[in-house]
């Protein structure tokens, strides 16, 4: 679903790419996006790598084939700088043989990524590079180094990142400075004269194929499914999908209140809207 936050998004990452696209001498300006748990930044990444590629795609035509505009590494859990560079390998098929240093890797991954035509790098769950050791500054380097030698826009995605040692530092410090910040918060109810939440709900609405469901029922209920869900979208997309699985299953084909109160959400989700009772203190 297109929403405010995601066309946003897709603004800064353009715009960087078109100041990066001449820039030579330095590493290219880049992009942290930093938030919560299950607000969507991942959703909202892919969709933005997706309209990227499409776009370069259709602008180039045929002269695209076998170059690889967008490249999407998950960083992978307790990773350190060598691991990394490996997961940038393994996107693009790169092979990797057990005894590269982590110099070889990275100078594959250069040479290969600069070939395919990579313009835009996105490295999603950066807040698993948070080290208590030296390696956190190896990574930077890491990062810094690839951010120089290839000419793409990197995006940076993770859970509350800016205080991690991947940020901060003398050797995060460099990292920080080049990058712009937007910071993934859950959807708000209202902005402004807008309510993006209930436009989100109406969208999704939209989408569902329930012969029996009334249309208008579910953003009538955005006060309600913003409680239940924390204003997060990935706990709504899955409260709306699992009740229509229900409605298909039970044959009703409508959601309803018993419905979406049999669903048990995510735990942030959960504990957000319903709160343990503290036992009452005895004096």
């Amino acid at each position: 679903m297109r929403t405010p936050a995601i066309d946003a998004l897709a603004k800064n990452v353009r715009t960087l790419m078109i100041l990066g696209r001449h820039q030579a001498a330095t590493a290219r300006p880049s992009l942290i996006v930093t938030g919560p748990a299950g607000a969507g930044k991942t959703t909202a990444l892919l969709q933005v790598g997706r309209a990227c590629h499409l776009a370069h795609t259709r602008r180039h035509g045929t002269a695209a084939a076998g170059q690889v505009p967008v490249a999407y590494v998950l960083v992978p859990p307790a990773a350190s700088a060598k691991t990394l560079a490996t997961g940038f390998a393994r996107y693009l098929g790169i092979p990797v043989a057990t005894g590269m240093s982590q110099a070889q890797i990275t100078n594959a991954v250069r040479h290969t990524y600069t070939a395919a035509r990579v313009q835009l790098v996105m490295i999603d769950e950066v807040h698993r590079l948070t080290p208590r050791t030296t390696t956190s500054a190896q990574t930077a380097d890491l990062l810094k180094d690839l951010t120089e030698r290839i000419g793409a826009t990197f995006v940076y995605v993770g859970i509350d990142v800016t205080a991690t040692p991947l940020f901060t530092g003398v050797h995060g410090a460099q990292l920080a400075g080049r990058a712009s910040l937007i910071d993934w918060a859950a959807f708000p109810t209202r902005l402004g004269d807008q309510e993006p939440f209930r436009d989100l709900i109406t969208a999704m609405e939209a989408a569902l194929d329930l012969r029996h469901h009334r249309r208008g029922s579910l953003p009538h209920l955005a006060p309600y499914l913003h409680q239940r869900t924390a204003g997060r979208i990935g706990s709504l997309a899955r409260l709306i999908r699992r009740a229509a699985i229900t409605a298909l299953i039970d044959g009703t084909e409508r959601i309803t209140k018993t419905t979406r109160e049999a669903i048990r959400l995510d735990h942030l989700a959960e504990r957000h809207y319903r709160p343990r009772h503290q036992p009452a203190r005895t004096p």
